[in-house]
């Protein structure tokens, strides 16, 4: 089955994902920003639309797409990130914009330039409509990307959005030298800080352990191809936020997501000490030195809490 296929951001994973798509026999039609005008007259010839842009670009597109989305066209959204203005996830927004709307996620270890070389990989479709799930699953899957599926939207997105700021905590842990018992007990005690969030935001256990929070953890806290850990690696050398962010000369989203996620935290009473410790460092509070060890001399506690 062939579809007509819009993808809305031609940065490394939106240009991935067009080409695989094309290839698989599916036409492909893309917009970016650096096109200019608006993307909304591809809409009526579209039969499933992926966004695949930035966070910071999700609330104005979903307003300007909103007046003209036709009835019945599914979302694939592929922005990993909280929102620092709303506090939400992607999808959130775009629900927000689009109630009627059929809207899935698609999120989990995926490298770009690994996919770009035709290496394998897997994802998951998450959607709170089954059929929209499966269907999805089985059209866009190709040759290297294996697609899985569950019902737990919410969780995949806070899951994928939460990695990134511990991948940026991860590259600061290997700029710095602190070695392999270090980074897992980082990794570990990360994981169950994107617990809390998941959680909290009522997504599903399962959600964390999965394709989209362990497994996406994993490849991007671990491999230089991931923009958040080598931002993390630059901080670690001492380069401000802003110096850091020129250096890697593209969208990184780990730090917009901590400081989102340490809002939310702060609302709701959720601790989460590594996001704190790495909006502090972001804020140039404080040093990767001072960081580290903030964790290392926190009150004793039971492994359970975060």
């Amino acid at each position: 089955m062939s579809l007509r296929i819009t993808v809305l951001g031609r940065g490394a994973w939106g240009s991935t994902l067009a080409r695989l798509w094309q290839e698989r026999g599916h036409a492909v039609q893309s917009w970016s920003r650096r096109d200019g005008g608006s993307p909304a007259p591809l809409l009526p010839c579209s039969d499933l639309v992926v966004v695949a842009v930035s966070m910071a670009g999700v609330p104005s597109l979903a307003a300007g797409l909103a007046p003209d989305w036709p009835t019945g066209l599914p979302l694939l959204s592929c922005s990993k990130g909280i929102d620092l203005d709303s506090l939400g996830t992607a999808t959130q927004l775009w629900r927000h914009r689009l109630p009627r709307a059929p809207i899935a996620v698609l999120s989990g270890p995926n490298l770009a330039a690994e996919l770009e070389r035709g290496l394998p990989a897997a994802s998951v479709i998450a959607s709170d409509d089954g059929a929209l799930a499966q269907r999805l699953q089985m059209v866009l899957a190709t040759t290297n990307l294996r697609l899985y599926t569950n019902a737990d939207p919410i969780g995949t997105e806070a899951a994928g959005a939460l990695k990134n700021v511990m991948a940026l905590a991860a590259g600061i842990s290997d700029g710095l030298g602190l070695g392999a018992n270090a980074k897992a007990s980082l990794l570990c005690r990360g994981l169950a800080e994107i617990g809390v969030v998941l959680a909290a935001m009522g997504g599903q256990t399962a959600t964390l352990y999965g394709l989209a929070g362990l497994g996406d953890l994993l490849a991007t806290a671990n491999s230089p191809l991931s923009r958040n850990y080598s931002f993390g690696m630059l901080l670690a050398e001492g380069l401000s936020e802003t110096r850091a962010l020129e250096r890697i000369g593209a969208t990184v989203e780990g730090p917009r997501t901590a400081r989102a996620t340490l809002a939310l935290a702060r609302q709701h009473g959720w601790k989460l000490p590594i996001c704190e410790q790495v909006v502090q460092l972001l804020d140039g509070s404080i040093d990767a030195g001072q960081a580290v060890r903030a964790l290392m001399e926190r009150d004793p506690r039971p492994e359970a809490n975060p």
